[in-house]
C-alpha cells in the first residue's frame, strides 16, 4: 500500500502537464503547427522509453529501491522548468527530464510489486499500481485545470506538482524498502510457462525474446504501443479540438481528468479479473473499445459527446493497462523479469512519441479529427493481432 501511495504521487507528477501544456504552447508560445506543439510528448515519449530499458538493468543490478529514489531526485527540477521557462524549449528539456524520472519511477513501483505479490494476484497488484498511478494523473488533471482558470497557466499548476515530487522522494528515502530478493525466492519455485523462457538468458535474449521471439509477449509489447500512441494523441491533441469547440478550460479540465479517472479506477476492477479469466480476452476487447471511443471524438462536436467518449476510452484503457504488465509478468522469468518489463515499457512508452509525430503531421495536413480516426483504425488493428497471434492462457497456472 505504500508503493501503492507512492505511485499516485509518480502519477500527480505527469498530471501536472495533462490540461496545461497544450494550452500553454498556444496560448504563451504562440505555436501554430500541431507538430510543432507537440514536440513536448515526442521528447517524453522517447526519454521515458529509453529510461524504461535502462530501469530494468539496473533494477537488476542495483536493487530496485536506489532506481526509485533516482527517479525522485532527477525530477525535482521539472516544476521550476515549467514556471520560469522562457522559450519552448524549456518546455520541451523539462519534458526530457521528466520523461527519464518517470521511466525510473513507475518502472520499479510495477517491479516492486510483481516482487511482492507473486504469480496469483499479479493481475490485481498491477491494478493497484496503475489504478494509483493514473487517479493521480486524473485528480492532478482536474486540479491545475481549476487552478489555471483563477489563476492562470503559470506558475499555480505546476506548485502542485512540485509538492508531489517533495512527498514522494521523501516517502521513497525513508519507508520503502527493497524488494528485488522476494524475485529470487519466487524463481527457485518457478515454472515456466512457455519454451525459451527459462533463466539464463542474456539481456539481448530477454529483448528479442519480449520485442519480437514470443507470441505472447512481442504480442503485448505492439499492443501497448498503440496504446500509448492513442494516450499520446489524446493528450496533445483533445485540449485543443475541444478548444477550438469554444470549451472553457475548467470543461476542458474535466474532460482531461475524466479520461484518466475512469481509467484508473477501473484497474481496481480489470487488473483482478484478469486473474480470473485471462488476459488475452480483457486486452482484445479492451483495444476495441478504444478504437470505438476514438471514432466518437472524430465525430462529436459538443461536451455531452466528448464526455461519452472519454468515459469509454478510459474503459477501454483500464482493460488493457494492468493486463499487459500482468501477462508480461506471467511469461518472464523472475531472473530476468525486470528487464522484460523495461523492454515491453521501452515499447509502450515509445508510443507516445509515435502517437505525437503521427497524428501531429496528420493534424496539421488534414485536421484534427482525421489524426482521430486513422488512431482508431490502428487501435482496432492492434486489437485484432493480439487475438490473432497472442496464446490463450497466459494467466498463470503453475507457480
Amino acid at each position: 500500500m505504500l508503493l501503492v501511495a507512492v505511485n499516485a504521487l509518480v502519477g500527480g507528477t505527469l498530471g501536472q502537464e495533462r490540461t496545461i501544456l497544450p494550452l500553454l504552447a498556444g496560448q504563451v508560445f504562440q505555436l501554430d503547427l500541431y507538430t510543432s506543439a507537440l514536440t513536448y510528448i515526442l521528447a517524453f515519449g522517447v526519454a521515458k522509453a529509453a529510461t524504461n530499458y535502462f530501469a530494468g538493468t539496473f533494477s537488476d543490478r542495483y536493487g530496485r529501491k536506489p532506481v526509485l529514489v533516482t527517479g525522485w531526485l532527477v525530477a525535482l527540477p521539472v516544476p521550476f522548468m515549467l514556471i520560469f521557462g522562457p522559450s519552448w524549449g524549456w518546455i520541451v528539456a523539462a519534458n526530457v527530464v521528466l520523461g527519464i524520472s518517470q521511466g525510473l519511477t513507475w518502472s520499479t513501483t510495477v517491479m516492486m510489486k510483481m516482487d511482492l505479490v507473486g504469480p496469483e494476484r499479479r493481475g490485481l497488484a498491477m491494478g493497484l499500481n496503475e489504478a494509483a498511478g493514473y487517479l493521480g494523473v486524473a485528480g492532478t488533471a482536474l486540479a491545475t485545470g481549476y487552478i489555471a482558470s483563477t489563476y492562470g497557466l503559470r506558475p499555480g499548476p505546476f506548485l502542485l506538482g512540485a509538492a508531489f515530487i517533495a512527498v514522494g522522494l521523501g516517502l521513497s528515502v525513508l519507508t520503502v524498502r527493497e524488494t528485488r530478493h522476494h524475485a529470487g525466492t519466487e524463481a527457485a519455485a518457478h515454472v515456466p510457462v512457455h519454451s525459451g523462457t527459462h533463466a539464463g538468458l542474456s539481456s539481448r535474449e530477454v529483448f528479442t525474446l519480449t520485442s519480437f521471439r514470443d507470441r505472447s509477449l512481442s504480442s503485448v509489447s505492439q499492443a501497448g504501443m498503440v496504446n500509448n500512441l492513442n494516450d499520446g494523441l489524446a493528450w496533445g491533441l483533445f485540449p485543443v479540438l475541444f478548444a477550438a469547440a469554444g470549451l472553457s478550460i475548467e470543461r476542458i479540465g474535466v474532460l482531461a481528468a475524466v479520461y484518466p479517472a475512469v481509467w484508473g479506477a477501473g484497474q481496481l476492477i480489470t487488473g483482478a479479473l484478469s486473474d480470473r479469466i485471462g488476459r488475452k480476452p480483457l486486452i482484445v476487447a479492451g483495444m476495441i473499445v478504444q478504437a470505438a471511443a476514438l471514432a466518437m471524438v472524430a465525430v462529436g462536436a459538443d461536451f455531452g459527446i466528448w464526455l461519452a467518449a472519454v468515459i469509454l476510452l478510459g474503459a477501454g484503457t483500464a482493460m488493457v493497462y494492468p493486463t499487459l504488465l500482468a501477462a508480461i509478468g506471467d511469461v518472464a522469468h523472475p531472473h530476468w523479469r525486470a528487464r522484460s518489463v523495461g523492454i515491453y515499457r521501452l515499447w509502450r512508452d515509445g508510443g507516445f512519441a509515435v502517437g505525437a509525430l503521427l497524428s501531429g503531421v496528420i493534424a496539421d495536413a488534414y485536421g484534427i479529427p482525421a489524426a482521430v480516426g486513422v488512431v482508431a483504425a490502428l487501435t482496432a488493428a492492434s486489437g485484432i493481432l493480439v487475438a490473432v497471434r497472442m496464446r490463450r492462457a497466459d494467466h498463470i497456472s503453475a507457480g
